[in-house]
């Protein structure tokens, strides 16, 4: 029977924790149960180290705020749930003396509030790159065109035949450029949307891999067949989860094991827009894992973890699952790296 001082607390959805004198959990509402996946028999009795771990910020903030008595509130600081999964949550210190009671703490989730952020800053910065880079394409494109074509007339005046093997290095090299040039412009071509159904995109992606790697590389399928079609280009579908999974193979140096998964996802927020249903693709490796020195940058242009990589693949990916008004996030460490592609399942499908 919960005790009469605690009743308040039951239906707040915040989440509330209780301490004694000693640093011990009195109480947890029924929101702190649900967001740190504990049960209040567990962790009664016991001190925030034994519940969160001695390297947990909590534990060093309640000791700088315990003998002043004042009230203080951390706006962001990550937590281990039970199944130690990270949780943002902003927390309100509250000392106080009623009963037992001497502390009063507060949480907040603020996830998806720091995920929409994220978000924001990404667009932003994606349109900031698509502007400079769609500038810079043009300004190069421009000369190469002259360029290659001097190459050719001196090519034709040249009196030794073994000297065309310079200006054949000229007009390769320009050739190459213009490529680079030509992929940098494609993202502004605007999708054509048709109903696309998901696995025979990555069906697609499946067999153009097994051709280029027809040995060391193994793909997994994990796919959830009952998913909807959606609205969507399929060629640009194609392309993202081409770039992901060529980088996956090309970063395993061809041995490896690849695994695409499909599953639904509801009640997604995507561009600030809430939908019901959302497919969720995965693109997961075993390989070495994204360069920390590059992580948070890996869907700029031309950066590029890979001696020899043109650094535009992921910055194709992610342009074209924004114009689907998905995202893409990329979780990373050696061993594994999963990249996840957010697609919403709109009225139009």
């Amino acid at each position: 029977m919960t005790p009469p001082l605690f009743l308040g607390l039951e239906h707040l959805a915040t989440a509330v924790l209780l301490l004694d004198e000693a640093g011990l959990v009195l109480y947890a509402n029924p929101s702190a149960e649900n967001l740190f996946e504990i049960s209040l028999n567990h962790i009664s009795g016991h001190t925030l180290t034994q519940v969160f771990g001695a390297d947990s910020p909590l534990v060093s903030t309640i000791a700088q705020i315990l003998p002043g008595k004042t009230s203080f509130t951390e706006h962001e600081l990550t937590l281990s749930s039970s199944s130690h999964s990270l949780l943002s949550v902003s927390c309100t210190f509250t000392p106080v003396e009623a009963g037992t009671v001497r502390l009063i703490l507060e949480f907040h989730q603020i996830d998806k509030q720091l995920k929409i952020a994220r978000e924001e800053r990404m667009l932003l910065q994606q349109q900031a790159n698509q502007e400079l880079v769609r500038n810079l394409a043009h300004e190069i494109k421009n000369p190469l065109g002259g360029l290659r074509g001097a190459a050719q007339l001196l090519e034709l005046e040249l009196p030794k035949p073994e000297l065309k093997e310079y200006t054949q290095v000229i007009i390769k090299e320009a050739d190459r450029l213009r490529s680079l040039m030509d992929r940098l412009l494609t993202p502004h071509r605007p999708p054509q949307y048709h109903t696309v159904n998901i696995h025979e995109v990555l069906e697609r992606v499946r067999s153009l891999l097994l051709a280029e790697h027809p040995q060391d590389i193994t793909i997994r399928r994990d796919y959830d067949t009952s998913l909807p079609d959606i609205y969507a280009d399929q060629e640009q579908l194609i392309q993202v989860a081409l770039n992901i999974s060529r980088n996956a193979a090309q970063a395993m140096h061809g041995r490896g094991e690849i695994t695409l998964r499909t599953r639904i996802a509801r009640q997604i927020t995507l561009a600030k827009k809430r939908y019901r249903l959302a497919l969720m693709i995965q693109i997961i490796d075993n390989g070495p894992g994204v360069p920390e020195n590059i992580r948070e940058k890996i869907f700029y242009p031309l950066v590029s973890g890979r001696d020899g990589g043109s650094g535009l693949g992921l910055t194709l990916a992610q342009t074209f699952v924004a114009q689907h008004h998905g995202s893409i996030e990329c979780d990373s460490k050696p061993g594994h790296t999963c990249f996840t592609i957010l697609l919403p399942v709109t009225e139009a499908a």
